[in-house]
């Protein structure tokens, strides 16, 4: 009913004028990139008759191009990711993932932050108190994680939501317990002792496949297809973010590794068993592939890949044990989904981000540690960026204010550039940070970067 009524009121335009010139056929937000039929076709109309057939082939040409989500937003066939054409699994908001492919420039910054969910919002504490459960515990229940997924993307005017879940979850799947007491940060009481307790416990990699994945993990699998429904419901468009903790970082934790103790662990492992910590890094690159997959399968428009414990290991070592993993992970996940953006982030190991611009990901995450001025010229233009703003901006008693904000927030848009960037932090926020500030922080990236895009385009 829609195309016919473009029809119509095309033709009657086109009958009552001698030259034709289509506007774009598309109600899409300004997010979204537009199509014009009028592009595709270099015929000029001269008379009413050729008018009206210039219209015909614009009309059809736009059908035959176009597909309808169930709200009747228009969505281009070029923009649909190659592994699901469906218009009504792509986000009206789609800013993320262009600036992520980096396949055209985009009309404003995109922003999303790391625990953007959790820890620093009034709502998350009321809501946690009220289940009456612990973080860890809600992780199991799907209906705590789409609750506690959608309210930073309620509250603030961000560009994609990100799961709620942890960066273990992976661990406890393959028979590790993981524990959060409390001002401790992770514990794991039971860690792996020697290569024999590992292969007794943890099971062998060809059992690490979709089946164990949907076994072990498929509450998380069930969450996302429960945000994606509440976020439909809610009228919020944006991409969902799927992730997963990279290798280096699970084995760190499943041998006892802790970033407050043991912190030495980790690379004790990759020394004393070398031949054993190949065995279970590549026991665990292939579940997170797996894992990291099935988000995709059920819903995830992109994907965050943590190598958060970057900072226990050493480069050599980073580059024997870890970057071997980070490849085979880019290689596969990016051979089954060439239009899901991909991105890492190696927290601590800045050393590690020419490389890893080198493996396949779209985008490469740089923490605080970086300096903005020599960021680009790491990457070569291989990939976006995504980062580094630091959280503490964001925390009033650091003597803080939304202009404070805004002023630090233009600053990272001049050093790093408004395209192929994500703004983000250079780490995640940590309980203090003001949902004031948050919001100041959001606002002055969308405001800031769409006015110094406007002004590049007219000077």
């Amino acid at each position: 009913m829609k195309i016919l009524a473009i029809a119509a009121a095309a033709l009657l335009l086109a009958s009552e004028s001698q030259s034709f010139a289509p506007t774009p056929l598309s109600t899409r937000s300004a997010s979204r990139p537009h199509f014009s039929a009028a592009s595709t076709l270099n015929a000029a109309a001269t008379t009413g008759e050729e008018d009206l057939e210039l219209t015909r082939q614009i009309i059809m040409s736009h059908v035959a191009k176009t597909g309808e989500d169930d709200e009747g937003v228009e969505v281009d066939e070029e923009y649909l990711p190659s592994h699901n054409k469906n218009p009504d699994d792509y986000p009206a908001n789609d800013l993320m993932i262009r600036a992520a492919l980096g396949r055209e420039d985009v009309e404003r910054t995109p922003v999303w932050l790391f625990r953007q969910a959790g820890r620093h919002l009034p709502e998350y504490h009321e809501y946690k108190q009220k289940t009456g459960r612990s973080f860890l515990d809600m992780l199991s229940f799907p209906e705590d994680v789409a609750e506690c997924t959608m309210q930073p993307v309620r509250r603030y005017d961000m560009d994609a939501a990100i799961l709620f879940s942890d960066i273990l979850v992976i661990a406890e799947a393959l028979n590790i317990e993981v524990t959060m007491p409390g001002g401790v940060g992770i514990l794991v009481p039971c860690p792996l002792v020697g290569p024999a307790d590992m292969k007794e416990r943890v099971p062998s990699k060809d059992k690490l496949n979709v089946d164990f994945v949907n076994d072990k993990l498929g509450h998380v699998m069930e969450s996302v297809r429960l945000i994606r429904k509440q976020m439909k419901e809610e009228g919020i468009s944006i991409p969902l973010i799927g992730f997963s903790a990279a290798p280096w970082t699970l084995l760190f934790y499943m041998v006892g590794g802790s970033s407050k103790k043991k912190q030495h662990i980790g690379m004790e492992w990759l020394h004393s068993h070398p031949e054993a910590s190949r065995e279970l890094l590549d026991s665990l690159t292939t579940i997170v592939i797996e894992y990291m997959a099935q988000q995709v399968e059920n819903g995830a428009h992109m994907l965050q890949l943590f190598e958060a414990m970057g900072m226990m290991i050493e480069q050599p070592e980073f580059n024997e044990f870890a970057m071997p993993c980070l490849k085979k992970i880019a290689d596969e996940l990016k051979g089954r989904y060439p239009d899901v953006p991909l991105m890492v982030f190696s927290r601590g190991a800045s050393f590690a981000n020419e490389e890893l611009s080198k493996l396949g990901y779209d985008v490469v995450t740089i923490d605080g540690s970086v300096d903005r001025s020599t960021a680009r010229d790491v990457v070569g233009g291989r990939t976006g960026l995504q980062g580094n703003y630091d959280p503490s901006e964001l925390i009033v008693e650091n003597g803080k204010t939304v202009d404070t904000v805004k002023q630090s927030a233009k600053e990272l848009l001049e050093a790093l550039g408004t395209q192929r960037l994500i703004a983000n932090l250079g780490e995640g926020l940590g309980g203090k940070e003001s949902p004031e500030l948050v919001n100041a922080f959001v606002e002055a990236i969308h405001e800031e970067s769409e006015k110094m895009i406007s002004e590049s385009k007219s000077n």
